[in-house]
């Protein structure tokens, strides 16, 4: 009866700690590629070559596909997930950097760097069928929680663009700081943190007002503030925390949503650019550029407990939620 008791319990952690594994993958801007991860083993478990300059990276909703946006290719590469090999494209204008789907994951848009437009993607059909003009350089993409609007980053006009997915059109901007990178929704909707690299802050947007309510400052002691500089931001699903990747200044900030305080800075790999959570969000994935490598952040601890090497220069990652 023990025996069994004992195995019975030894088979229910093998299939917890299964259960908790999930797949990355890293877009890698310098050296062509994209690496495989692993998160049960923190191990690269292959290198895809891709298209000139990946950036953006993302599944599409089905997980069928990562999408990979090859920036001197002029080209989204659909990588398929079964075989890891690239098996087809998007259509996606001129130099496609940074992306966010729609609701329903059909509809794709996506920052063309070089043309100050946002252009639509229809991803079933893999077509091209619309383009919003916005402003200089726009990089940063992200949907509203309710799917009503989508925001734009232009990095050198440095507004917060408002576009209504149905009208295709902006219907407000909002300028923040001096090259903004990135933005992020809190869960419910009612904040929008803009990162601004060269300004050297994030900026929380109320989205219906379009007002800039706070500005978050960061200060690491020894480190010259030219330094630091916000790019990645990732809200935790439940709204408590904000994690910032500062960049040069090679660590993370931690922020609490309510008191926009920073709590904690963690000190990662070299030049941090993005981050994902894994599905469950024990972890946050972090692509440090110079030191081409991934560093594991334990969310629940606020330490980096793993770091994973990839290829040169790691822009972006994705992360399957199985």
């Amino acid at each position: 009866m023990r025996l069994r008791f004992v195995l019975g319990i030894g088979l229910a952690m093998l299939f917890a700690n299964s259960a908790e594994a999930f797949t990355a993958y890293v877009s890698n801007e310098k050296s062509n590629t994209v690496s495989k991860i692993d998160t049960d083993s923190w191990k690269v478990t292959k290198t895809i070559r891709v298209g000139q300059r990946p950036r953006g990276i993302a599944y599409t909703k089905d997980q069928k596909y990562v999408m990979v946006a090859c920036g001197d290719d002029d080209t989204i590469q659909l990588i398929d997930t079964h075989t890891d090999a690239v098996a087809g494209s998007l259509p996606s204008g001129p130099d496609p950097e940074f992306f966010a789907a729609g609701p329903d994951g059909k509809l794709l848009y996506v920052a063309n760097e070089n043309d100050n437009t946002v252009t639509i993607i229809d991803i079933p059909r893999r077509a091209l069928i619309g383009a919003v003009q916005v402003g200089v350089e726009p990089e940063g993409m992200v949907m509203s929680p309710d799917g009503k609007i989508l925001i734009n980053t232009s990095e050198t006009t440095n507004m917060a663009h408002f576009i209504d997915p149905v009208k295709r059109e902006v219907v407000a901007s909002v300028l923040v700081d001096q090259r903004p990178r990135f933005a992020a929704f809190t869960p419910d909707g009612t904040e929008l943190w803009v990162s601004a690299e060269v300004g050297g802050t994030v900026s929380v947007i109320d989205p219906v007002k379009h007002v800039v309510e706070h500005r978050i400052e960061f200060a690491i002691p020894g480190m010259r503030s030219d330094a630091i500089q916000p790019v990645g931001v990732n809200i935790t699903r439940e709204g408590k925390l904000a994690f910032v990747a500062l960049g040069p200044a090679n660590h993370v900030a931690v922020i609490d949503i309510k008191t926009h305080k920073v709590l904690k800075y963690l000190l990662v790999g070299q030049r941090v650019w993005h981050m994902e959570f894994t599905p469950d969000q024990k972890y946050l994935l972090t692509t440090n550029g110079l030191s081409n490598d991934v560093s594991v952040i334990d969310v629940a601890s606020l330490k980096v407990v793993n770091t994973v090497q990839v290829g040169e220069l790691p822009w972006g990652v994705t992360i399957s939620d199985h």
